[in-house]
């Protein structure tokens, strides 16, 4: 359970949005935050990984080549669509 006070102009944003909706306050309050919550924790990753990164680095022209080549192999088939 979370408890959350929120300036009046945004509760006031809220209250109108739910009701135009007929969704709940809580249901949009829970969105936003799934959603903020997943950009944090990607930033997290990539925070992660760059403490890691070794230099190295490919050319996106040399990553669309090798797609290119794969879907050739597979006759067409892409598997990043799979």
């Amino acid at each position: 359970m979370l408890a959350l006070r929120l300036p009046p102009d945004i509760e006031k944003r809220l209250d109108d949005l739910a009701r135009k909706t007929g969704r709940t306050k809580s249901y949009y309050a829970r969105q936003a935050i799934l959603a903020h919550l997943e950009d944090m924790e990607d930033l997290a990753l990539a925070e992660e990984r760059l403490k890691s990164d070794d230099g190295v680095r490919i050319a996106l022209e040399d990553v669309m080549r090798e797609i290119d080549a794969r879907e050739a192999e597979d006759g067409g088939k892409s598997t990043a669509a799979e």
